[in-house]
């Protein structure tokens, strides 16, 4: 069983996009640079933005961080996204979700310049990626697919089952893997807490992406020998023997599941610290404009 190393592989790449910077420098080019807006005091939100701008740092990016109380009103943000849109410096933005309650997340997303939409959310993005043009991938999938081609793990023909149809992760990862070429050409299946007999598809799957949000959701016996799976679930259970009193598994029952793998990623250590170099992998492409020229 080999571990997909979130860790080691994300720090291979922010090498490569430092060299990159530092290339960028030398010529007196650009630099890249990303804004970050965080609304309301959401710890996982501003841990995540937090990790964001480290991240960042050490490429050599230049990073913004706006930060605003929950009371901020939607017109307030739809204000301070416009600015973003406008200011040229700014070569891609990110407004960390959720948002609270008042604001609506949609009019937010489709408010941001689809051309500096480095989380791959905006419908543009979105369409763009099912046609398979140039497109701002949605991070986590872009994320898994990067982890795919580095590992060399074989697609082409392989029956892939998806466990989760979000916007964010299950229903672009499910049309990735579909497209021709590599890492792709997979006989993708959809499933979702609706599924008929979700045990059953599960077990058909060469590659298995879990996706749902629950828990150690995918049991030992759901997995057939030698399957690749792609845990995306971060979740926090409580566990007295920690001294935070929780501790981080995922969609996945990692300890009955990973003697049954070729491959499996850990939670933490996995997907999660890929997700957030993707975003540095779409911020360089949007300050190089090679997405939309």
């Amino acid at each position: 069983m080999v571990l997909l190393d979130g860790k080691l592989l994300s720090d291979n790449i922010k090498s490569e996009l430092a060299a990159e910077v530092d290339i960028l420098r030398e010529r007196g080019g650009k630099i890249p640079h990303l804004a970050a807006v965080l609304v309301g005091e959401n710890p996982a939100s501003q841990v995540y933005v937090n990790s964001k701008i480290k991240s960042c740092e050490q490429v050599g990016f230049k990073s913004t961080m706006i930060r605003r109380p929950a009371e901020t009103t939607e017109a307030e943000l739809l204000e301070i996204v416009q600015g973003l849109n406008n200011d040229p410096d700014v070569d891609g933005f990110i407004v960390q979700l959720p948002l609270p309650k008042h604001i609506n997340e949609e009019k937010i997303t489709l408010a941001i310049d689809h051309r500096k939409d480095v989380d791959g959310f905006h419908p543009v993005n979105f369409g763009r990626m099912a046609q398979g043009l140039p497109a701002f991938l949605p991070a986590t999938p872009y994320g898994i697919i990067e982890m795919l081609r580095r590992y060399n793990i074989e697609t082409a023909g392989k029956h892939c089952v998806v466990v989760g149809r979000s916007n964010i992760v299950g229903t672009p990862i499910s049309i990735l893997l579909s497209r021709k070429g590599y890492p792709g050409d997979c006989t993708v299946t959809l499933t979702h807490s609706r599924t008929r007999d979700l045990p059953g598809e599960v077990r058909r799957a060469d590659i298995v992406v879990a996706a749902i949000g629950i828990p150690n959701f995918i049991q030992g016996d759901w997995v057939k020998e030698g399957a690749v799976v792609i845990d995306v679930g971060i979740n926090r259970i409580e566990d007295e023997s920690r001294k935070s009193g929780t501790r981080l598994v995922g969609d996945v029952d990692f300890e009955a599941v990973a003697p049954k793998c070729s491959h499996i990623t850990p939670v933490p250590g996995g997907v999660g610290l890929m997700t957030v170099t993707a975003l540095l992998m779409n911020t360089l492409k949007a300050c190089r404009k090679e997405v939309y020229a």
